[in-house]
C-alpha cells in the first residue's frame, strides 16, 4: 500500500513508475525488487553517546493518563522513555536489555508490553537528519482531467465545490514535498511534522519526502487546479505532511503510527490518508504479546483521533488476499527475516482493520474491475476507487503513474474531504456512512472469490466513491449536460469568450436552462458575465456587482426557451477595470 513504483518496505507498496512496464511489484517484497529507486535518504548522524547496539523499541500499556509510575519503573527496569502519549496510555520505551519486555509485564499497573521491531533502533533516531528538499523541475503548462477522476466524477464535482479551505487532512507516509507547484498552494506546513522513530519534530522540512509515495498520495488527495500537471480530487482543501516512514528503510512501525494519529486528533484534521500497512507484521495477531501491544497501542491511537474528529481512510492492501479468510502470512517481520506462520482472521491488517477506519480496495481501469493486486474481504473492504496507473505528483515537481491501493485511498480521502466541506458538522461515523451511501453499486464479475450483492460485496463493498454526491450535486440526464473545463486568462479591460459546442439534444433549450460558472477573479465587482447563445442572443448572468468579493461559483438559471439547443455556446467575460485579473476556470451547461 505504500509505494507504488517501489515496493516500499513491504508494507502495502505497488506500482509501476511512468514509461516502465512491469508487474505490480506485491506488498510484502522487500525493497531490493524497486525499479526505480527514490530519492537518496538522508546520511545516518554519528550516534550519541545514548545509543548503543541491541537497542530495540517497546510499547508499554497502561491506564490513560497519569503515566509517572510506569515511567519511573521503566527507567529501573534497564529502559529509557523516547516518547509519551499520556491521554491514552501508550508509552514508547527503548532498551538494550534481552528481558526488558519480560520484566516491565510483571509491574503494578502495565497492562501490556511488545516490542515494536525485530531490529535495531537506528541511531538516527537520536539524532534525525532532515529529509533533502530537492530542486524543482519546471513546471507543466497543461492539466489534462484524468480518467481516474472522470470515474468517481470529481470533474463534475469541482463545478459544485472544490473543497474548503478549513478542511485539513493528513497524509500520514512517506512524507510530502511541501515545494512542489501542484501541492505548494494548499500545503500547510503549521500543522506538518515527522512522526519517525514515535516521536515528534517538528523543525522546518521535517515532513518532507524520504521516496516518493507520500507526495504521489498528496497530490491526489488536493493537488491545486492551477493549470499545472494534475489535479487533486479535493483541490480546495488544505493538506498536511506527518511524515511516518523511517528513512532509508521507509518502514512504518507501530510507535510512528501512533505519534501520527494522535497529531492528527490533535491538530484538527478531518481526515487522514494511510496508505500503508505497520511494520514489521502484515497482520498483527492477538495470541502474540509482542503484537497484541501493537494492536493495543495503534487501536488506542485511532480511537483518539477519531473521538477527536478525524476519520481515517486506509488501504487494503497488495496482496490479492482475501481479508476475511486469512490463512498464512509468509511475509512478516518484514524487517529482519520473514517465515512463514498460520494466521486467523483474529490477525489484523493494520491500520486498516481497525474500528472506525474506512478500508479501500483499488479499480481497475476500467472502473469497474478489481484491481488484479488488490487485496479484497467480504464486510472488510468499505468502498472501492480507481487504484491503477494514477497520475500525480512526486518529488522535485515532476509526475508519476502509480498502480495500488495506496493510490486507491487518496481518492476516497479527497472525497472525504470533499464531504466535510459541504457538510461541515459531519462526525466522522456520518462521513463514513455517506461514502458507502454514496457509492456507485459495482456487481460482482464472474470471479467465485467476490462474494456478496451488487449493493455491497467483497471486492468493492458498497461500491466505488461518488465525488460529485459528496458535494450534493447529481449526475445529469446522459447528453444533457455539457462542460469546459479549459482555463481562460482575464486581462484588465479585456473581453475573452470560453465555448462549449452543444449536440445530441432535440430542439429548443429548456426555460430552467442551468449555467455553472467557475471564475477566479479578484473584485468581481470589475466583471460583466453573459451567456451567449448560437444565434449570438446575449443572457446577462453577472454585471458588476459584488464589488470587492473575490470569485465567481454559482449555477444560473437561464430561459432560453427561444434558442436551439444544439450549437456553439460561449461564456463571455468583460474585465471592465485596472489592477484585477482572474480566468475562467470551468463552466457548464445543463439542458
Amino acid at each position: 500500500m505504500r509505494l507504488s513504483a517501489l515496493a516500499l518496505g513491504t508494507s502495502l507498496a505497488l506500482g509501476t513508475t511512468v514509461g516502465i512496464a512491469q508487474a505490480a511489484p506485491l506488498d510484502n517484497e522487500p525493497l531490493a525488487v524497486r525499479s526505480a529507486g527514490p530519492a537518496a535518504a538522508p546520511a545516518i548522524a554519528a550516534a550519541p553517546a545514548a545509543w548503543a547496539a541491541g537497542t530495540r523499541a517497546y510499547l508499554v500499556i497502561t491506564t490513560p493518563g497519569d503515566t509517572t509510575a510506569v515511567r519511573t519503573a521503566i527507567a529501573n527496569n534497564g529502559g529509557s522513555v523516547f516518547a509519551s502519549y499520556d491521554a491514552i496510555g501508550v508509552i514508547v520505551a527503548h532498551s538494550a536489555s534481552a528481558s526488558f519486555a519480560t520484566t516491565m509485564r510483571g509491574v503494578s499497573g502495565v497492562q501490556k508490553v511488545g516490542a515494536t521491531r525485530t531490529s535495531d533502533v537506528p541511531a538516527d533516531a537520536y539524532n534525525p537528519a532532515l529529509p533533502a528538499n530537492p530542486s524543482q523541475a519546471a513546471a507543466p503548462t497543461t492539466e489534462p482531467v484524468r480518467s481516474d477522476m472522470t470515474q468517481i466524477k470529481a470533474d463534475q464535482a469541482w463545478a459544485v465545490n472544490k473543497g474548503s479551505a478549513t478542511v485539513k487532512v493528513g497524509i500520514l507516509d512517506t512524507g510530502v514535498d511541501d515545494q512542489h507547484q501542484d501541492l505548494a498552494p494548499n500545503f500547510n506546513a503549521a500543522d506538518s511534522v515527522s512522526c519517525a522513530y514515535g516521536k515528534t519534530d517538528t523543525r522546518v522540512g521535517a515532513w518532507r519526502d524520504v521516496d516518493q509515495h507520500g507526495t504521489h498520495v498528496a497530490g491526489t488527495v488536493a493537488a491545486a487546479k492551477n493549470g499545472k500537471g494534475a489535479i487533486g480530487v479535493a483541490p480546495g482543501v488544505k493538506i498536511s505532511s506527518v511524515r511516518i516512514a523511517e528513512p532509508g528503510t521507509t518502514l512504518f512501525f507501530a510507535e510512528n503510527t501512533i505519534c501520527g494519529l494522535v497529531w492528527a486528533g490533535d491538530h484538527g484534521f478531518k481526515v487522514t490518508n494511510n496508505s500503508y500497512y505497520t511494520d514489521p507484521w502484515q497482520f498483527n495477531c492477538p495470541d502474540n504479546l509482542d503484537q497484541a501491544a501493537i494492536l493495543e497501542g495503534v487501536g488506542r491511537a485511532q480511537a483518539y483521533a477519531e473521538s477527536k474528529g478525524s476519520l481515517q481512510v486506509a488501504a487494503a492492501g497488495n496482496s490479492n488476499v482475501d481479508l476475511a479468510n486469512k490463512t498464512t502470512d509468509s511475509s512478516s517481520p518484514n524487517d529482519s527475516t520473514p517465515v512463514t506462520r498460520t494466521i486467523t482472521n483474529a490477525c489484523l491488517d493494520i491500520p486498516a482493520e481497525l474500528p472506525g477506519v474506512v478500508t479501500v480496495s483499488a479499480n481497475g481501469t476500467s472502473g469497474t474491475s478489481k484491481a488484479s493486486f488488490s487485496n479484497y474481504g467480504r464486510d472488510v473492504i468499505e468502498v472501492s476507487a480507481p487504484g491503477e496507473s494514477v497520475y500525480s505528483t512526486v518529488p522535485g515537481g515532476k509526475y508519476a503513474s502509480l498502480s495500488g491501493t495506496s493510490m486507491a485511498s487518496p481518492h476516497v480521502a479527497g472525497v472525504a474531504a470533499l464531504l466535510a466541506s459541504a457538510n461541515p458538522a459531519y462526525t466522522p461515523a456520518d462521513i463514513r456512512a455517506k461514502l458507502g451511501e454514496q457509492a456507485t453499486d459495482l456487481a460482482c464479475p464472474s470471479d467465485a472469490r467476490c462474494t456478496g450483492t451488487t449493493t455491497k460485496n467483497s471486492f468493492f463493498g458498497e461500491g466505488r466513491v461518488d465525488a460529485l454526491k459528496a458535494v450534493g450535486g447529481s449526475t445529469p440526464p446522459p447528453g444533457a449536460y455539457f462542460e469546459n473545463l479549459t482555463d481562460y486568462a482575464i486581462a484588465d479591460n479585456s473581453t475573452v469568450e470560453s465555448p462549449i459546442t452543444v449536440s445530441g439534444v432535440t430542439g429548443n433549450a429548456p426555460a430552467g436552462l442551468k449555467v455553472g460558472v467557475d471564475i477566479k477573479h479578484t473584485y468581481i465587482g470589475d466583471l460583466k458575465v453573459d451567456l451567449v447563445a448560437p444565434d449570438g442572443t446575449v443572457y446577462t448572468l453577472h454585471n458588476r456587482t459584488g464589488s470587492g468579493t473575490d470569485n465567481i461559483a454559482q449555477t444560473y438559471t437561464v430561459d432560453a426557451s427561444a434558442e436551439v439547443a444544439n450549437g456553439v455556446w460561449k461564456l463571455r467575460v468583460n474585465d471592465n477595470a485596472n489592477q484585477d485579473t482572474g480566468r475562467i476556470d470551468a463552466w457548464n451547461l445543463t439542458f
